[in-house]
C-alpha cells in the first residue's frame, strides 16, 4: 500500500525499538500495519497541516515567541521565511503637544451641535485632528536555496500548536528529508534543523533580503545583518504618494539579524552573500535578532539598545547549549502556557485532510468538530506566540507581517481591534499574555495626558481611534485630512482601562489592583468627569462625539458623523466609571473624585430603544447611512461590557438583540467575532454558533491584492480573513467559544449559558471566571453532568445551570467537583 505522505516523527523511534527488540520479520509486519491505519486516523485538533507548499503568505505556517515572528513557505527547492521582530516599527517617539490650539475649537463644535448644526460640526473636527500612526515593519525574508530537489514525493507540511514546532518531510532521489523549525522564548532564537537520511545529501545557500535598509558582514563564522527601518511611513490607506516610505541613516529603529549555522558533516562557508552548505547530511540554523527600540519615549537611533551586542549575547548563549536542551526548554515554557485548557466537542466522524481542504469541506455544511477545537486552540497558540514582549502587546496583525505599508498600518487601532486581541487572555488562562496590554496603557496615559490638555481642554488621559509603539494618542487624520466618523473617535483610552479592570477581576491581584491599574483608572474617569455636559434634559452625555466609523442620517438628510450623546460614549463611561467605583471600594478610597463619578455615572443619558425596537445608536432615532455596517459600538454594554445582559435588564437585551438581527449576519472577520460575543452573551447558543462556522468559511489566499469576495471567514492557514488578514477575528472567535460554555461576573459562575445544540456531549478544562476561579465542566445530550471548580484565591461564589444554584466558599488552592 502506498502511503502519500511520510510517517509521523514518532514512528521512526518506534521502528528502531522494535527491530532491537522483535527482529526483522515483526518489523516489517508492524510497518504495515501501521501504515495502513495513518490514512485512517481521525483528523487533528492540534495539527495544521497541507500536501504542498506555500505560495501566499494567507498559506504559511506561522512561528514567535512573543517578539520575533517567522512565517514559514515550507518550498522544497527554495523555502522563503518571512521574518518579522514585534519592535521595529517605522517612526521615533512621537510628539504628543503637536496641536496645542485644537481644544480651542471645542466651545464652537458644541455650539454647531446645540445648534443642531451637524455639517458645520463635521468641517470644525477637522481641526480638531493630528498626525497618523506609524506602521508595523518587515525585518525581512530568509532564503533557503537546495541543489538537487525539484523533483519530490510524499510531500507534507505541518504546524503542532501544542508544542508550537512546525515541520516539512518529503522525498527526493530516494533520500528522506526533514526540516523543523520552531521559535525558544527561554533562549531568545530560532531554530531550523536540516536532516536527510542520506550522507551529504544537503547542499545549498542561505540568504537574506529585505525592504529595511541593510548591509552583510560576517564575523566569527556568523552571517550579520544590520538594518534600519524608516523613520516615517505613510498608512497604507492614503494609497500612492509622494514620500510615503522615508529612509535617513541618522534617524528610524535598527536591528540586527545573526545567522550561524551548525553542521554535522559536509561543510559551510560564510560569506557576505550569505551560507553555502556543501555534502552536509544535518544543518542546524541558529538565528538571533534584535532591534534598538528602548522604549516608547527613547529615540532608537540615539537612545536605543545596543542590539548587535544583545543578538550576539543571545546567540552565543544559545551555541552553548546541547540542542536537546534548547528543545527541551522551548517546549516546557510553551507547554507550560499552553496545556492549561483542553477542550473536546464530543464525537466526530470527520476524515482525515489537508487544512485547507477540511475548511473547504467545513463550508460545504459537514461536521468537523476538532476543527472547531483547533480554530479556537490556534487562538490562543497566535496569543502566546504574538504577545509576550514588554510594552509591545500584539498588534494588528499579531506579529506577523511582510509588507512595507501594511493593511491598516498594522497598527493598535483602539475602537475595537486592539481590545480584541485580549478577550481571551483571562477567560483562556493566559493571563501573562495580558501584561504587555498593561503596560502599553501605561505609557498611553502618559502621552494621553497631553492629548487631554491640548484636544480637549480637560485632565486624565485619553487616546484615540489609533495608536503605535510609541503610544501616540491624538485624533488622527494629518491634521484635517481625516474624516471625523473615525479620526476623531477619543474613547480610546476609556475601552482600553477596563481591561485593567477585567484582569483584578479574574485575578484578584491586590496589589496590581493598587500600584498599577487604579492611577490609570483614575486618570480614564478624571478625563470622562471633565469631558461630559449636560443636555437639555439633564442628563451628562458627550459632546461632541462620533460613534466608531458609522454614519448617521438627519430626517433633513444630513449624512453626518459627529453630533452629541453617541451611545457608545456613554456606554463605555458607564463602565469605566462603575469599574473605578468598585476598585475605589476595594481600596478603601472615597474622595471628590469617586463622588462626581458616582454622580455621573447614575445621571448619564439611559439608554433608548427606536422605532424599530432596536438599541438607538444615535441620540436621537436617526437611520444609518449603513444599516449592515460592520461596527457595533453601542453594544458595547452587553459585551465587553457586563451593564447589559437579559436578566438585569432584559428590555435592552431584547432591544440588542434586535440590532443584531438589523445588521445581519454577514459581516467583517473581526466583526464577526464580537457578534459571536454578543450572541453568546444574549445566551443564544445556537445563533452565536452559526455565525461561528461562517466565521471558518474559507476564503481565498490572494497576497493582499484585495480580490477576496465577501467579508469574514478563514485563509488556508486559519489566520482570519477581515479582509485581507487582521488577527483580530482570531483573538475574538477564540474567546467566543468560552464565551458560550462559561461566563461569569465576581458574585456568578454561569455554566454552559450559550451552549450549541450541535455541542451536545463535550468537556473543558482551565477555562478562568471572574472572582480568580478555575473551571472545568462534562456535559452529555446538552446536560450538565459535572464542574469542578478551583479557586485561585480564597472566596465565594454562586453557580448558575439552567433554573439551579449553587453557593460555595473555596479557599486558595481548593477545589469542588459538584455534579448536576
Amino acid at each position: 500500500m502506498k502511503i502519500n505522505y511520510p510517517y509521523p516523527t514518532s514512528l521512526p523511534v518506534v521502528f528502531l525499538r522494535a527491530q532491537t527488540r522483535f527482529g526483522h520479520l515483526k518489523i516489517w509486519m508492524f510497518l504495515i500495519c501501521t501504515s495502513y491505519l495513518l490514512p485512517l486516523a481521525a483528523q487533528s485538533d492540534h495539527i495544521l497541516w497541507y500536501d504542498k507548499p506555500a505560495t501566499y503568505f494567507e498559506e504559511t505556517l506561522e512561528l514567535g515567541n512573543g517578539k520575533m515572528g517567522a512565517a514559514v513557505f515550507g518550498g522544497v527547492a527554495t523555502d522563503s521565511i518571512f521574518l518579522n521582530d514585534a519592535t521595529l516599527w517605522s517612526g521615533e517617539p512621537v510628539n504628543a503637544n503637536n496641536n496645542p490650539d485644537a481644544h480651542s475649537y471645542i466651545p464652537a463644535i458644541r455650539k454647531a451641535l446645540e445648534e443642531e448644526n451637524y455639517k458645520l460640526a463635521d468641517e470644525l473636527q477637522h481641526k480638531v485632528q493630528g498626525a497618523f500612526s506609524q506602521s508595523y515593519m518587515p525585518l525581512g525574508t530568509l532564503k533557503l536555496e537546495f541543489e538537487g530537489q525539484d523533483n519530490y514525493t510524499n510531500y507534507r507540511r505541518e504546524l503542532d500548536i501544542s508544542k508550537a514546532v512546525s515541520r516539512i518531510t518529503y522525498e527526493s532521489n530516494g533520500v528522506q528529508y526533514q526540516r523543523e523549525y520552531f521559535v525558544s522564548h527561554p533562549d531568545q532564537v530560532m531554530i531550523i534543523k536540516l536532516s536527510s537520511s542520506g550522507k551529504q545529501a544537503i547542499s545549498g545557500k542561505i540568504s537574506f533580503n529585505s525592504l529595511m535598509k541593510f548591509n552583510t558582514t560576517t564575523s566569527s563564522d556568523t552571517y550579520e545583518i544590520n538594518g534600519y527601518a524608516p523613520y516615517h511611513v505613510e498608512p497604507n490607506y492614503r494609497g500612492d504618494m509622494p514620500d510615503a516610505v522615508l529612509f535617513d541613516p541618522e534617524r528610524g529603529t535598527r536591528f540586527t539579524t545573526l545567522l550561524k549555522a551548525v553542521h554535522k558533516d559536509g561543510r559551510v562557508e560564510v560569506s557576505e552573500k550569505g551560507i553555502e552548505i556543501v555534502g552536509c547530511s544535518q544543518v542546524v540554523l541558529y538565528i538571533a535578532e534584535e532591534t534598538s527600540f528602548n522604549g516608547y519615549n527613547k529615540n532608537p537611533a540615539t537612545e536605543g539598545k545596543d542590539q548587535l551586542r544583545i543578538a550576539r549575547k543571545n546567540l552565543d548563549n544559545a551555541l552553548r547549549k546541547p540542542l536537546r536542551t534548547i528543545e527541551d526548554d522551548h517546549r516546557k515554557d510553551y507547554t507550560g502556557l499552553f496545556s492549561r485548557v483542553a477542550l473536546s466537542l464530543g464525537e466526530t466522524h470527520a476524515p482525515d485532510l489537508p487544512t485547507n481542504e477540511r475548511l473547504l469541506r467545513y463550508a460545504e455544511g459537514k461536521e468537523d468538530k476538532k476543527l472547531e477545537v483547533l480554530y479556537f486552540q490556534y487562538g490562543r497558540y497566535l496569543l502566546i506566540s504574538s504577545s509576550r514582549t514588554p510594552g509591545v502587546p500584539a498588534n494588528l496583525q499579531g506579529i506577523w507581517n511582510p509588507y512595507m505599508r501594511p493593511p491598516w498600518s498594522s497598527n493598535y487601532t483602539l475602537n475595537i481591534n486592539l481590545e480584541e486581541n485580549y478577550w481571551l487572555a483571562e477567560t483562556a488562562n493566559l493571563s501573562e499574555m495580558h501584561r504587555p496590554l498593561f503596560d502599553f496603557i501605561k505609557n498611553l496615559s502618559v502621552t494621553g495626558a497631553i492629548t487631554a490638555k491640548t484636544y480637549y481642554g480637560t485632565g486624565g488621559w485619553t487616546a484615540s481611534q489609533n495608536s503605535d509603539i510609541w503610544a501616540l494618542t491624538n485624533p488622527v487624520g494629518d491634521f484635517g485630512e481625516g474624516d471625523p466618523n473615525w479620526a476623531n473617535w477619543n474613547m480610546g483610552g476609556v475601552w482600553l482601562a477596563t481591561h485593567l479592570w477585567e484582569h483584578y477581576a479574574f485575578t484578584k491581584d491586590r496589589k496590581f489592583l493598587k500600584e498599577k491599574a487604579y492611577p490609570i483608572l483614575q486618570g480614564a474617569v478624571r478625563f470622562c468627569l471633565d469631558w461630559v455636559v449636560k443636555d437639555k434634559e439633564g442628563h451628562w452625555i458627550t459632546s461632541p462625539s462620533t460613534s466608531p466609523e458609522n454614519l448617521f442620517i438627519t430626517p433633513e438628510g444630513y449624512a453626518g458623523a459627529t453630533l452629541y450623546g453617541a451611545s457608545a460614549d456613554i456606554g463605555m463611561i458607564k463602565e469605566i466609571t462603575t469599574d473605578f467605583l468598585l476598585a475605589s471600594k476595594l481600596l478603601g478610597v472615597q474622595n471628590d473624585l469617586t463622588g462626581k463619578a458616582a454622580e455621573v455615572r447614575d445621571g448619564l443619558r439611559p439608554y433608548q430603544i427606536g422605532k424599530k425596537g432596536n438599541l438607538q445608536e444615535w441620540y436621537y432615532d436617526w437611520e444609518d447611512q449603513e444599516p449592515l455596517h460592520r461596527h457595533q459600538s453601542h453594544l458595547f454594554g452587553l459585551y465587553p461590557g457586563h451593564h447589559i445582559s437579559p436578566s438585569a435588564t432584559p428590555e435592552l437585551a431584547e432591544a440588542s438583540a434586535k440590532t443584531l438581527d438589523i445588521k445581519g449576519d454577514e459581516t467583517t472577520g473581526w466583526s464577526k467575532g464580537w457578534r459571536i460575543n454578543l450572541w453568546a452573551r444574549l445566551r443564544d447558543g445556537d445563533r452565536a454558533y452559526k455565525m461561528y462556522r461562517e466565521l471558518l468559511k474559507y476564503v481565498d489566499p490572494d497576497g493582499f491584492k484585495g480580490n477576496h469576495g465577501g467579508h469574514g471567514g478563514t485563509y488556508p492557514n486559519l489566520f482570519d480573513a477581515h479582509p485581507p488578514f487582521q488577527i483580530d477575528g482570531n483573538f475574538g472567535g477564540a474567546a467566543a467559544v468560552i464565551e458560550m460554555l462559561l461566563q461569569s461576573d465576581m458574585e456568578h459562575i454561569y455554566l454552559l449559558p450559550a451552549l450549541p445544540e450541535t455541542w451536545k456531549d463535550g468537556k473543558v478544562s482551565g477555562i478562568c471566571a471572574r472572582g480568580a476561579f478555575e473551571v472545568s465542566m462534562e456535559w452529555k445530550n446538552e446536560r450538565l453532568i459535572r464542574s469542578t471548580i478551583t479557586a485561585r484565591k480564597t472566596g465565594t461564589t454562586t453557580l448558575v445551570y439552567g433554573n439551579s444554584q449553587k453557593n460555595i466558599q473555596l479557599r486558595k488552592g481548593k477545589s469542588v467537583m459538584l455534579t448536576w
